[in-house]
């Protein structure tokens, strides 16, 4: 795997890539974001929350793992849990198997809201990300996101029901 040799810092090709990088990280969110609060009145992160628990067994997770899918802390996640308790989407219950942790559960009004919001997301993300790429980039951009998401931490990585994603840094990005 490349990487920067000069200790003086990146090289010009590497920092033209890093400032493409680092534009998307600032603009994707904020786009993402805009088009949930206007459509659907939740940030993208409450989204990504609601649409975890509505992807697993039971539409429930340990708090602890939700925090790890979404890169957040606990404490994060719990005011955005509150909020989204408030408005009827989710509640908290102590896990019957070990009453350390404590357990997210959806509604079904938690369940309404991801259908209604994830058709326009789902739009924006393939008019933003997918449609400017080929099959084959979208399989090497797979590949590049699961090494860097892999590089940056150990945390878990919430996958998609039926996910066929390799571990990250298995398949070829060449």
């Amino acid at each position: 795997m490349p990487r920067a040799a000069d200790p003086e810092g990146l090289r010009p090709e590497q920092l033209e890539v890093w400032a493409s990088l680092a534009t998307l990280m600032q603009r994707l969110p904020a786009a993402l974001d805009a088009q949930l609060q206007r459509d659907s009145g939740v940030t993208h992160f409450e989204h990504g929350v609601l649409h975890a628990l509505d992807s697993a067994p039971e539409r429930t997770l340990r708090m602890s793992t939700l925090a790890g899918y979404a890169g957040s802390t606990l404490s994060r996640l719990s005011r955005a849990a509150t909020r989204l308790q408030g408005k009827g989407w989710m509640r908290r219950s102590t896990d019957p198997t070990d009453g350390r942790f404590t357990l997210a559960h959806l509604t079904d009004e938690g369940h309404e809201q991801v259908a209604r919001a994830t058709p326009g997301h789902q739009a924006l993300v393939g008019r933003l990300v997918f449609d400017a790429l080929t099959e084959r980039q979208v399989r090497q951009l797979g590949d590049i996101s699961r090494r860097l998401v892999d590089a940056a931490g150990d945390a878990p990585v919430w996958r998609p029901p039926g996910s066929t994603a390799t571990d990250p840094g298995a398949g070829d990005a060449t």
